[in-house]
């Protein structure tokens, strides 16, 4: 709990934690990555032979144990955490500058698995793309991204700061159970890649190291940081550009540019009205970066219909997601939960 001179109070048992120790925990992941590299020099993958959905980085040869390096510790970990968070929700602790006991065991946890993860790699190699589609590796991360745009809808809106009021009662079902949906969508697309030195694997080891890290911090005053928790949101497309620019020679594969204008076009309309700018500061991040998507759509030749098209995806996925929420709420109460228990404060 926290003092009017914004310190925890004294009767919590609060361990201390700067950010950059964190940032510096994945930082140090990332060099182990290096360090440990290569991972697949004795592999021959297998052509591709789904197209545009084929996961290339797959062991042409599985056996039941190289599958089995995976799952078990994938599993493993997703338990762990689970069990972490459930436990937190009954203690309902105040949020703090600091860690409680559980973040630093959720802290330890992760670092454990990531390290392992590694070390599978090294040793097994596949990850859980050998029996999962890629569709929902990506699918997982991309629906954390509409369920982040219904919890925040009540503060920062969902079109240049206006929020909409009717999905209020499902945004805050979200908020309540966000951790345990978000803690799988980022472990299991953790596990679903072998590391790899590709520009697109690191990029999104690199990603995936910051989203744990953000998932470590729950019930502190760190995981609720909003300009922290754009940038994750801001991540999440620039990562996508990435991977995009690697594979974009590839038949049905979007251009890079989709990815990064539709991303930043995104942040103008949705996010960027959650920190806290005045308008002023909002037609100075606008403006310029409206004027550089003009000039690189006058020269690029690139449809300039692809970010907006990103945009709307975004939109349309958001709602849907919103009416599969509200649908689950529904079932819920017909099976009677009480209504306590589906959205706070109700």
């Amino acid at each position: 709990m926290q003092t009017a001179t914004g310190q925890n109070h004294p009767s919590e048992r609060v361990f201390p934690f700067k950010p950059w120790w964190g940032l510096l925990g994945c930082a140090a992941f990332m060099a182990v990555i290096v360090l440990m590299a290569p991972y697949s020099a004795d592999i021959t993958f297998r052509p591709d032979r789904a197209g545009t959905w084929w996961y290339y980085w797959q062991l042409p040869d599985a056996t039941v144990w190289t599958r089995l390096a995976a799952w078990v510790p994938y599993s493993l970990h997703q338990i762990a955490i689970w069990y972490l968070i459930a436990s937190a929700q009954r203690a309902r602790p105040r949020y703090v500058f600091g860690l409680h006991l559980f973040n630093v065991q959720a802290l330890a946890i992760n670092a454990f698995f990531v390290l392992l993860h590694v070390l599978q790699t090294k040793l097994s190699y596949d990850g859980l793309a050998q029996d999962a589609h890629e569709a929902t590796s990506m699918g997982s991360v991309t629906l954390m991204l509409f369920l982040i745009f219904l919890m925040e809808n009540r503060r920062r809106g969902l079109f240049l700061g206006q929020p909409v009021q009717a999905l209020y009662g499902v945004g805050d079902a979200v908020r309540r159970y966000h951790g345990y949906y978000f803690s799988w969508a980022i472990i299991y697309t953790f596990w679903y890649h072998p590391v790899e030195m590709t520009s697109g694997h690191l990029a999104g080891f690199a990603y995936m190291s910051l989203l744990i890290l953000q998932s470590s911090l729950f019930f502190t005053r760190y995981h609720t940081n909003r300009w922290w928790t754009v940038f994750l949101e801001c991540l999440f497309v620039m990562h996508g550009a990435v991977v995009a620019h690697t594979i974009m020679n590839q038949p049905g594969r979007s251009p890079w540019s989709a990815f990064l204008f539709g991303g930043v076009t995104t942040f103008l309309l949705i996010q960027m009205h959650g920190l806290g700018l005045s308008t002023q500061a909002k037609i100075a991040v606008a403006a310029p970066t409206l004027l550089l998507m003009a000039v690189f759509y006058a020269n690029s030749g690139e449809s300039v219909l692809g970010a907006p098209r990103l945009t709307m995806i975004m939109y349309a996925g958001t709602l849907l997601t919103a009416l599969t929420v509200w649908i689950l709420i529904l079932i819920a109460r017909r099976m009677g939960v009480p209504q306590a228990r589906l959205v706070p404060g109700a």
